[in-house]
Order: structure tokens, then sequence, then C-alpha cells
């Protein structure tokens, strides 16, 4: 990893430890993920090339994460038996293309994995709904494991740089150990910081916050 203590100037810890007090002292009926926001700065969006990555974390960073799984008889099979929520390419059919509807599935859902054999068909049936939304299918074939690709599925965040200056990505949730959040940030904040052209010059500020708490600044 590239000097992240020489270059690194806090530590996220305290600002870990404020945020699982306060989530603890105002209890949410639901459990709160933790982000990590990213400002950037000497970037231009409109010239400068866009960037997307992907990272896998070391901890699934949310709890109840919602996958489905879009495939052909075998992998429905394999979905039922482990529990996981599946459709078929001829319920996608039966959305009609219709732009609410593909809105609606891509909502309901974190992530969608589909059979390789029909991922090529996936726009031809729902339009660009899914991609419109970030969450076009990861491809999965029958020389996979299910279970341990939907588990790296889960523990995988994706950076991608729009039009504006700020980024935000979950990295975790307010039930998680100390550690295990510390790690995660780490892993994202590294990768990010490899993706930008000039390092840690395009670093404005990095702040964690829990969903309902208020952000604390980590750079």
């Amino acid at each position: 990893s590239s000097g992240i203590n020489a270059e690194w100037p806090l530590r996220p810890g305290e600002a870990i430890t404020s945020i699982q007090s306060g989530s603890k002292d105002k209890q949410r009926k639901f459990l709160e993920t933790i982000e990590l926001q990213i400002a950037l700065k000497n970037y231009d969006p409109a010239r400068d090339k866009r960037f997307t990555g992907t990272v896998k974390l070391r901890h699934v960073p949310k709890k109840n994460y919602k996958i489905c799984i879009i495939g052909d008889e075998r992998h429905i099979d394999e979905a039922k038996q482990l529990g996981y929520d599946c459709k078929s390419a001829e319920d996608l059919k039966k959305l009609n293309k219709n732009k609410k509807l593909v809105k609606k599935l891509a909502k309901n859902y974190d992530a969608f994995m589909a059979s390789d054999g029909l991922i090529k068909q996936i726009p031809r049936i729902l339009g660009p709904g899914l991609n419109k939304a970030g969450k076009f299918p990861t491809s999965l074939s029958h020389q996979e494991n299910m279970e341990e690709k939907v588990e790296t599925v889960k523990k995988t965040i994706k950076f991608q740089m729009k039009k504006v200056l700020c980024l935000s990505v979950a990295v975790g949730n307010v039930s998680m150990e100390t550690d295990e959040l510390n790690a995660n940030i780490m892993l994202a904040v590294n990768f990010l910081v490899s993706l930008l052209k000039k390092n840690w010059q395009n670093v404005r500020s990095l702040n964690i916050k829990s969903t309902m708490g208020k952000p604390h600044r980590i750079y």
C-alpha cells in the first residue's frame, strides 16, 4: 500500500467510536449503514477521465443485502435451495420493458446475478433499466460456486465518478466491530486513491457517517 502511514493523517478509529456510540444513544428502527463520503479536488469531471472501479472489502458492509439471481433452470433450482430470490427470463419478459416496473425491480435489490447464458439477453428483455440503476447483473457460470460468488458480490463496492466532485460508498454498518470497519475503510480509501490521477492530491476530504448521524472527518 502506498505509504498509508506517511500520508494518512488521521486514524478512523475515533470517528468510528463516536458514530457507534451516537447510534446507541439514538436507537433507530433499522440498522444504520456507515458510509464513506469523498470530496475531490484538482479534478475536472468534464475534462478528466471519469473513473469507475470495484473493490472487494474484507467484511460484508450491509447486513440485509438483497440479491436476485436471474437464472436458467439449473441456477434457479440452486438459488431456491440456498434461499436466494430468483427470476427466470420468462418472469422478466412479463414486465414488458415497462420502465416503472423495471425501475421497481432494480430498487428492490442491492444487486443482481445472471446465468452467463442469459446475460446478453437482459438488455433485450428489460431495456436499459438495470444498467441505468448501476445494477447490471454479475455473470455466473455453472463452474462457479453460487454461494461463494454471492458472498463476493456482497463484499464488493463500486466507485463511480459522475459529473460531481463527491462520491459516497457503503463501507459497513453500526453493528460491526471497530477493527472490521477500520479494515473496510482502509481498503476502500486506498483503492479509491489508487484510481485518482494525482492520488492523495486529488482528495479534498474524507468523512464517514451513519445513515442518520452527522459526518465525522477522517482526512
